[in-house]
């Protein structure tokens, strides 16, 4: 039939000249199918299809119990296919072009209380070099609000302890300056007088953080301090680097900071 030759043609086009993964072709081939068997139970086609049936083919959907994402991503495969159609002529205009996906809820990191991140990163004991190490991790990360690959990107020339500010080179080489607070800056201070000498290999003075296999410090590294200190710390809870990102953001904005200020801290493109 024509549905099945233009079905055909749009699902070698996705393989083809864009390039996609067969799983992914084959998730649009399912989409695809799936109205179609919904078309034909009336008596249409993909053709034929009009707005009001590829809305009330979502609402059906919705009444299975889809999930929202499932929703959009089927949405997307439809309004892929009919753009694809009329570029090819199979059809004059697509009737998807205003069919709309559902929102999807914005899933935010969680969040530490101010007394949980602060006893979170004050945890390591400076019992030898690496804890003196991990506390000046755990303290920068929180005070400056830094991504982990931000983090373990930085050199020893990056930070100014003096004017409590350190240099990033964040997505898209965008540099910014990043402020941080006077615990921190004793924390990283400790950490360059008292046990980097012991944590960094001969000859490799660059990075400021190292691992204790000799090489710059991994993200994989900073997790796993994370993990470590979140053990004793907060049992029971999901903590990531990224908790301390965010919640070094949150607790910003609960003390009245910007949110302008706060987006560029984070180095951030959009609000």
């Amino acid at each position: 039939t024509d549905d099945a030759d233009h079905l055909k043609d749009f699902l070698q086009h996705l393989a083809l000249e864009r390039r996609l993964s067969a799983r992914t072709v084959e998730a649009y081939r399912g989409d695809l199918d799936d109205l179609a068997t919904f078309l034909e139970r009336s008596g249409g086609n993909l053709r034929q299809a009009t707005p009001r049936q590829l809305r009330r083919w979502l609402a059906h959907l919705s009444t299975r119990g889809y999930a929202r994402s499932s929703i959009a991503r089927k949405a997307a495969a439809v309004r892929a296919f009919y753009r694809f159609a009329v570029r090819r002529g199979h059809v004059a205009t697509s009737p998807a072009s205003l069919l709309a996906s559902p929102k999807l809820p914005v899933r935010l990191p969680p969040v530490l209380k101010a007394s949980e991140a602060a006893a979170l990163v004050a945890s390591p004991e400076p019992e030898d070099p690496w804890a003196v190490r991990d506390r000046a991790i755990l303290e920068l990360l929180y005070a400056s609000g830094l991504r982990v690959s931000e983090l373990c990107g930085l050199d020893l020339g990056d930070v100014d302890l003096g004017r409590g500010r350190v240099r990033v080179m964040g997505k898209g080489g965008r540099e910014r300056d990043v402020p941080f607070g006077e615990v921190a800056a004793d924390a990283v201070r400790a950490y360059l007088t008292e046990a980097r000498s012991e944590t960094v290999p001969p000859a490799k003075a660059a990075a400021l953080f190292f691992n204790r296999r000799g090489r710059r410090l991994g993200s994989r590294d900073v997790r796993a301090i994370v993990e470590k200190y979140r053990r004793g710390i907060l049992a029971g809870r999901r903590v990531s680097p990224h908790t301390l990102r965010h919640s070094f953001a949150t607790h910003l904005m609960e003390g009245g900071a910007d949110i302008r200020a706060v987006q560029e801290f984070l180095g951030h493109a959009s609000l």
